[in-house]
């Protein structure tokens, strides 16, 4: 037989579709119409909603796709204490009741987030923050693990990411602080706020959290006069965004103004960078490698004017103020405290831990939970990751076998 044309494709599809929306193909007890409104696949059985009943039978050790408190304190032991409960262990567990049970599953959270397999140097929340940090080891300073090349430290950097997510601590200080965190063994790893420390020499007026770091400045910003990098690295990093892929953009009327010529006007360059070149202006006077040892790593006001002015005819014209999600921002603490407010900020806070409990991004079926988490992180749990990750592990998603 021939092959449909186009036009008869179209005209029978309707009916095609009709003709099997009560069948259910991958025979995963779930009609095939079902599965498609839920965002689910009616041809893998593996993929089915998890709100409806459950076919596939019963189970001796666990209650199958409905939470589970005995299998979700044993994942929460693994996945935080980063190892197993004993079988003695979980024989006391079960035999409490249910509301001691529930209890019981936050006071275990509490321990595992107090050990170091949690809160240490490579622990599991200093691996959080790797995609953050970009740590290179050739280039570290510092006095554990120096590099061949002294830019910068960046256990700094990972000290207030750190901090910013354990112990009730507000998550938007990341971006927000004009403070640094030391780190110290008493016996176990604890963090502290500290105003001065080796190395760090942005000065307090324009400190911004692990935009303004000494390794945030030799790395991303190195000797570029317009930091663009410095930019969309940090609005990847903390916002989720990556302008190479297309997202975040909030194209700015009238830009680029290419005021440091490099040819971003051209027509296949202006759909990313209306929104980047806008987005890097408040990072101007942050100053990277370039310059004398006084003037490093530091904050430089005219620092275009000093540096870089006979790089192009405009370039001084590079304004502080900018843009992020299309809000004019005076400089870059103000930049960062509206990203740090903002609902980019929450989600991809409250999905790097979705994805390092789960293994994978929310499904459709679970993609309700998961706003609930993020939008309560930013209201009722006052940006607590602690008080978020109490909530995310009574998640069906989080405890149904």
């Amino acid at each position: 037989m021939r092959p449909l044309s186009d036009g008869d494709f179209q005209g029978a599809l309707p009916g095609a579709l009709r003709a099997v929306e009560a069948l259910d193909s991958d025979g995963d007890g779930v009609a095939n119409l079902a599965e498609v409104q839920k965002g689910t696949l009616p041809g893998d059985a593996s993929s089915l909603p998890r709100d409806v009943p459950c076919g596939a039978g019963g189970n001796p050790t666990y209650s199958v796709c409905k939470y589970d408190r005995r299998y979700a304190v044993k994942k929460l032991v693994v996945d935080v204490c980063g190892g197993s409960p004993s079988y003695a262990d979980l024989e006391v567990f079960s035999a409490l009741s249910p509301a001691a049970q529930e209890a019981r599953i936050d006071e275990v959270l509490d321990l595992c987030m107090a050990t170091e397999y949690w809160r240490g140097k490579n622990g599991q929340v200093w691996q959080l923050g790797h995609r953050k940090v970009r740590p290179v080891g050739t280039l570290k300073g510092g006095p554990e693990e120096t590099g061949i090349v002294q830019l910068g430290d960046y256990y700094d950097d990972y000290a207030l990411f750190a901090y910013s997510q354990l112990d009730d601590h507000d998550a938007r200080e990341v971006l927000t602080a004009d403070f640094f965190v030391t780190r110290s063994l008493t016996p176990l790893t604890t963090y502290s706020k500290s105003y001065l420390i080796p190395f760090q020499a942005v000065d307090l007026p324009h400190r911004s959290g692990n935009l303004t770091t000494a390794w945030a400045l030799a790395y991303f910003t190195m000797f570029t006069a317009l930091p663009r990098n410095a930019a969309a690295q940090a609005y990847r990093g903390y916002l989720g965004l990556d302008i190479a892929k297309q997202e975040g953009m909030y194209p700015v009327p009238n830009e680029p103004k290419d005021y440091d010529a490099k040819g971003v006007t051209q027509p296949l360059c202006t759909q990313c960078h209306a929104t980047l070149d806008p987005l890097s202006y408040p990072f101007r006077n942050y100053n990277g490698i370039t310059g004398s040892d006084q003037q490093v790593l530091r904050f430089i006001p005219n620092r275009i004017e000093t540096f870089f002015g006979d790089q192009a005819p405009a370039i001084s014209q590079i304004p502080e103020e900018g843009y992020i999600f299309g809000q004019k921002v005076n400089g870059l603490k103000e930049w960062a405290q509206v990203a740090a407010n903002s609902d980019a900020f929450a989600v991809a806070t409250v999905g790097d831990y979705w994805r390092f409990l789960m293994g994978a991004p929310p499904t459709p079926e679970q993609n309700a939970e998961f706003v609930g988490l993020w939008q309560r992180f930013k209201t009722t749990n006052g940006y607590s990751v602690r008080k978020m990750l109490h909530e995310l592990i009574k998640t069906e998603a989080y405890g149904a076998p």
